[in-house]
């Protein structure tokens, strides 16, 4: 390392310290920070690591490489979710309410929101089940199904370049553990 240049001003100060430190990731960081100030816990902090890295990811990708997609075309993460849900489904492209919260994981009253802001844009259209009186069906318009068709080439190039640091073999391999610590934690929540 380089010595700093006499400049005649008092140095900077940084917020971490030493400016290399700056290149650490942030759960980095915070392991190193917790390892100083509360060293009995210094061997057991790879979890906090790894659940500070995971959640640094997912907020990195979504803000700069998927929002902007979605943007794009006028719609928000789980606007998009719902629509590209209704898309993978098939034909006739039609799915209940209770199957689109469940499979898009957000809630009931999150979804009827989201269905209300679609169906009023033409994306989607709820009718009376054909079998249940009680329930719905949310089916997606051919508007709705040109619209997500169209982007998903995007789409599918945006999230290639998100995860291109990594080489296939790598992703696969993340991919593989994701799924792995997701049962897992399923597991421990259900059972």
């Amino acid at each position: 390392m380089t010595e700093p240049k006499d400049t005649g001003q008092p140095p900077v100060r940084h917020l971490f310290g030493d400016p290399e430190e700056l290149l650490m990731d942030r759960a980095e960081r915070a392991r190193k920070q917790w390892q100083q100030e509360v060293p009995q816990v210094a061997q057991r902090l790879t979890p906090m690591v790894l659940i500070g890295r995971l959640n640094e990811a997912a907020q990195i990708l979504g803000r700069d490489f998927l929002a902007p997609a979605y943007a794009e075309i006028g719609l928000k993460s789980g606007e998009f979710d719902v629509l590209a849900t209704l898309v993978r489904s098939g034909p006739p492209y039609k799915l209940t309410p209770t199957e689109l919260y469940r499979t898009t994981m957000m809630s009931s009253g999150g979804m009827t929101a989201r269905l209300d802001k679609l169906e009023k844009a033409g994306l989607v259209e709820r009718s009376p089940h054909p079998e249940d009186r009680r329930a719905l069906s949310v089916c997606l318009t051919p508007k709705g199904r040109e619209l997500i068709k169209s982007m998903i080439p995007g789409y599918v190039e945006t999230q290639h370049r998100a995860v291109d640091g990594l080489t296939e073999t790598e992703q696969e391999q993340l991919s593989s553990l994701l799924e792995k610590l997701i049962r897992s934690v399923n597991e421990k929540m259900t059972g």
